[in-house]
């Protein structure tokens, strides 16, 4: 008689990494992606073209590594909340297959790879990563307090574009501080949709969102904001004495945002969450009009 084969269960070490690697949301690049957009918006605009190699290199590995810790600290702070949510109830902290204190080792690790590459930049650049540091340890404990969660992660998200000012440039200019305003104008807005998935459950729970505070009217809401974040680019691309390749980004995200309302419109989980996952495409289209134009303007300079 022959016996069945059990599998053979892989190795702790290699569980707990894929459980750390699901923590820090590797599986769902989405999040780094809408860090990385407006970070390198700041690096281009700051540098007026490719920034210096090595700057490129610490701002976007430092995001991954900053958008990972966030994650972390996200759902340590939110272990009350998670289990009871349909969209979360599965992540390591909510399920307890991770524990508290690991996250805390994780998040501590991942800042700490953060820091060592800031520590290669200029010292305003070093001073500002510490109040990053506090944005991005602090945001997930405001849906507790506050129904404006999402303003908060707009600035954190964002804060590396003030840094990236300050690494190029050695200042943080008018310039810097009103991109850094579209990115929290961009940010409330794709947030909120996200927001607007976990409504229900965040109302049963207790939890504030911008989804619950703009109720009836948070269409109406999010196309104000949408409208904002573009007029306040318009102006960053007047200050930047950017070209028409910038301003045609901008109408293409502008075409891409509608989109985004033509899907969410009857408020549906799936779509909703489509219309957040949708912001890559946005983020992605107004670079490639920033990067178009510097270098058209670069060939210019040169022919």
């Amino acid at each position: 008689m022959e016996h069945a084969h059990s599998p053979i269960p892989a190795p702790d070490w290699r569980r707990r990494l894929s459980l750390y690697w699901k923590l820090t949301r590797g599986d769902r690049p989405i999040g780094w992606l809408l860090l990385l957009w407006p970070t390198w918006w700041g690096l281009w605009i700051a540098a007026e073209g490719m920034p210096p190699l090595w700057t490129w290199f610490v701002f976007s590995a430092g995001v991954w590594l900053t958008r990972a810790a966030g994650c972390v600290i996200n759902d340590y702070a939110d272990r009350w909340l998670d289990p009871h949510v349909e969209r979360t109830k599965h992540r390591p902290l909510a399920t307890g297959e991770v524990r508290g204190r690991e996250a805390l080792v994780v998040f501590a690790a991942l800042m700490l790879a953060a820091f060592a590459l800031v520590l290669t930049m200029n010292r305003l650049t070093i001073a500002m990563s510490v109040v990053g540091v506090v944005l991005a340890a602090s945001y997930p404990y405001l849906k507790r307090y506050t129904y404006l969660p999402q303003v908060y992660l707009g600035m954190a998200f964002g804060w590396g574009i003030p840094m990236a000012f300050a690494a190029v440039r050695g200042e943080v200019p008018a310039l810097g501080w009103l991109l850094y305003a579209a990115n929290i104008l961009w940010s409330t807005a794709y947030d909120t949709w996200y927001a607007m998935v976990d409504r229900e459950d965040d109302l049963k729970m207790g939890s504030k969102s911008t989804a619950i505070l703009f109720g009836d009217m948070d269409l109406v809401a999010i196309g104000v904001l949408y409208a904002l974040m573009f007029w306040t680019l318009y102006l960053v691309g007047q200050r930047a004495e950017l070209g028409v390749w910038y301003y045609a980004g901008l109408a293409a995200a502008a075409a891409l945002v509608a989109y985004e309302f033509v899907i969410a419109r009857h408020r549906e989980r799936e779509p909703l969450f489509r219309a957040f996952l949708h912001n890559h495409w946005v983020g992605l289209t107004i670079f490639a009009g920033l990067v178009t134009d510097y270098l058209v303007r670069a060939h210019a300079a040169g022919g």
